[in-house]
């Protein structure tokens, strides 16, 4: 029961393979009594944080271990969105200041291979933060082939308006990341380049054809063996013209499945977006149907995260498969030292400077 309300699960949870395909938010700095209870009951494939989960770090590191201590997996997916930038949960002054994409775009167009290494080292420290941290998986890196005109949302946070360029950093990051036992994940398939309206306020329609969206899957398709991968909340009017990416049965299986060949564990863009319609479990049984192994929701609104564990199927075998296959380089000590690697960062950036 939970918050006065008895859990009807259409599904038996008895069984230790019985997982509701959903990451989940958490309100607090804490588990509350409420989310404890219901975490225990849905057994969710994973959780994400964000700045209002991340006070200090022993208080964090004692809440991915408390929810290590739910499930009894020391391979949990523990994930956060750490790009650098404008998109960092972890800050200073308990952590390093990362920064944004455009800065290793701007070292590209000089010095690409400066620019290669200096996104390896950057992440790899990264890493290293966030695997003491008990997290495994970082939203990163952003494969969206910056396009002139676009909206902002994107902006800044992408590794360029080449589409190799992308594919060269997107690899470096995670490696860097791999080196440190995270799992990078690659976003926002289809490629979110484009768009011409913030997601999370509306969805974005884009009119290009079929022949020009290759330069869009492009990255993705050369980084298409990622562990993790991330759809948009984009109209693609090229591949359907109804469903945005994430509810579009046809983009996933034959644009990102087939096409683009990944076969990583698809997860959508947070589910609360304004881009999408419908209530919140509605969304998610879409997105589910359409394809994605994992519902990403974000607001730890327990109302919501009922409702989504209450109409979501078991998770399937192929996604477990993914999800294991995902998390089997995650959890080992991380090896380097961050302050050097930041150093390294640091130096091969301000080649920029130099030239000026």
């Amino acid at each position: 029961m939970h918050g006065g309300r008895i859990l009807a699960y259409p599904r038996a949870k008895c069984d230790a393979e019985v997982m509701t395909p959903a990451i989940f938010g958490i309100a607090g700095t804490t588990l509350s009594a409420n989310e404890r209870a219901f975490f225990e009951d849905a057994d969710p494939a994973g959780y994400i944080l964000f700045g209002r989960n991340c006070e200090s770090p022993d208080q964090l590191r004692a809440l991915t271990d408390d929810l290590r201590t739910i499930h009894g997996r020391d391979k949990l997916l523990v994930s956060i969105d750490q790009e650098g930038g404008r998109v960092a949960r972890l800050r200073p002054p308990h952590w390093a200041h990362y920064p944004s994409g455009e800065s290793f775009d701007q070292l590209y167009r000089l010095a690409p291979a400066s620019a290669i290494e200096a996104a390896r080292v950057n992440a790899h420290a990264m890493g290293i933060e966030l695997a003491e941290m008990g997290i495994t998986v970082d939203y990163h890196p952003p494969l969206d082939v910056r396009q002139p005109g676009a909206h902002d949302v994107i902006g800044d946070r992408a590794l360029g308006s080449e589409p190799m360029q992308v594919a060269a950093l997107g690899r470096a990051i995670l490696d860097g990341l791999g080196k440190a036992g995270v799992a990078g994940c690659i976003k926002h398939m289809p490629g979110h380049g484009r768009t011409t309206t913030d997601t999370h306020k509306a969805m974005p329609t884009v009119t290009a054809s079929d022949e020009e969206l290759e330069v869009d899957i492009a990255p993705f398709r050369a980084l298409k063996a990622a562990p993790v991968g991330m759809t948009g909340h984009l109209l693609f009017t090229a591949w359907d013209k109804h469903n945005p990416a994430t509810l579009s049965p046809f983009v996933i299986e034959e644009i990102i499945r087939q096409r683009i060949g990944f076969d990583g564990l698809l997860l959508t863009d947070d589910i609360d977006m304004e881009a999408l319609d419908g209530s919140i479990p509605d969304r998610s049984e879409r997105a589910i149907v359409a394809g994605c192994d994992v519902v990403l929701n974000c607001w730890a609104k327990l109302d919501d995260m009922t409702g989504i564990a209450q109409r979501l199927p078991a998770m399937s075998e192929a996604a477990l498969r993914r999800l294991d296959i995902a998390l089997a380089g995650t959890g080992k000590a991380p090896g380097g030292d961050k302050a050097e690697l930041l150093a390294k960062r640091d130096s091969l950036l301000s080649l920029v400077e130099q030239s000026a």
